[in-house]
């Protein structure tokens, strides 16, 4: 038996950032990064409540490491908050949740109402189980999952994306893509999964360049935003892939942007998973023929599901290409001599992390080492 349940409550569209306004007589705990405290952003959500009725706890940063969440908990269990607002990408959501967890376990705690509200249109945080906490003596990055990581409520405020730098939204937005695919062909997808991610790729591969291109574009910028939001509701009842199992890795061992590694892995992730070279004619997988599937939906052409799934990877290939996104991991300033070193402890990484357990196709230590010098 399968369920299908939506715990958070989402506000959507210009001027959704007014919602902050209801907790104006409540004790809000704001967890963010320095720079949205440096850049004023973060009056954005200030303005909307009481002077002394809140406080910022704005120590976060990229990956974030099981010391700050310690140091986060020992701030909130302090301040004993009536509402925890996480501001900011996927590490500031996911810090919040980790934050949230350990401080009601060793706390004394009053029920605390968790609001998401994310600056950049790529993890899906604000919607997922999911977080993601890196140890820094292991190199490591560990996707935490629990239900009780769900936000109440999510605030998809496209105001606050229209300043991130053309390299963040290629970056963010390749995740989002990622995400949506790596859920569609999940050995865990339902009919309710893929009509989410359905409609985060043709969001995606409709807007994302747009968004890329033109920061004012305000139409492709919430589309980008709500495609993050759909993409995350998707792989949080379907889980994903190897493309995240190895991307972690690459992420914990190499530094590489998330959502730039997921791009780099997503072509040979597919065509691995889609076992289109040196195919029977006669019988495709499932996996390629939902793969073609999402090629027919965003309009691609082909003349067999071989066809339309080497075209689906031409396509996302192209789209990296026009926003001038890396395609290796030397380009990515990573030596030969790096990948080499860590390319075995990525692999059996990878082998071990949650995200592999749901991949249409069983993958070994060799497929993974293969695929990391592809993208070498």
């Amino acid at each position: 038996m399968k369920t299908f349940e939506i715990k958070t409550k989402v506000k959507l569209g210009q001027g959704s950032l007014s919602y902050v306004a209801t907790f104006k007589d409540k004790k809000v705990f704001i967890v963010t990064d320095p720079f949205m405290v440096k850049s004023g952003m973060i009056h954005k959500i200030t303005t909307h409540l009481s002077p002394e009725s809140y406080e910022i706890f704005s120590d976060i940063v990229p990956d974030p490491p099981m010391g700050l969440v310690v140091k986060g908990v020992e701030v909130l269990t302090a301040f004993k908050p009536d509402v925890v607002i996480a501001l900011g990408g996927g590490s500031a959501i996911d810090a919040t949740k980790a934050i949230m967890n350990f401080a009601k376990k060793i706390g004394q705690l009053n029920h605390m109402e968790f609001i998401a509200i994310p600056t950049t249109s790529g993890t899906g945080s604000e919607v997922t189980s999911f977080s993601v906490i890196t140890d820094e003596v292991k190199q490591i990055k560990y996707p935490l999952v629990s239900d009780e990581f769900l936000p109440d409520v999510a605030i998809l405020e496209p105001e606050l994306v229209k300043s991130v730098p053309p390299s963040i939204v290629a970056d963010t937005g390749m995740d989002v893509l990622t995400h949506a695919i790596e859920a569609y062909v999940s050995t865990q997808a339902t009919d309710f999964s893929d009509a989410l991610a359905e409609k985060a790729v043709e969001l995606v591969f409709g807007y994302l360049v747009k968004s890329y291109s033109a920061s004012e574009d305000m139409e492709a910028k919430e589309k980008m935003h709500n495609a993050s939001c759909l993409a995350g509701l998707a792989f949080n009842l379907a889980s994903l892939g190897m493309n995240h199992a190895i991307a972690h890795n690459i992420g914990g061992k190499l530094h590489i942007p998330h959502g730039r590694t997921n791009a780099l892995l997503l072509p040979y992730v597919i065509e691995f998973n889609s076992e289109i070279e040196g195919f029977n004619p006669n019988k495709y997988t499932v996996a390629a023929c939902k793969y073609a599937q999402l090629a027919k939906l965003v309009g691609i052409e082909g003349s067999s599901i071989r066809m339309l799934v080497k075209n689906f990877i031409h396509a996302i290939t192209k789209m990296q290409h026009e926003m001038k996104m890396p395609t290796s991991l030397q380009e990515c300033k990573v030596s030969r001599e790096e990948i080499n070193k860590f390319k075995q402890d990525i692999a059996k990484g990878a082998l071990e992390d949650a995200c592999i357990l749901t991949n249409p196709r069983k993958a070994t230590t060799g497929d993974i080492v293969e695929i990391i010098y592809k993208i070498s």
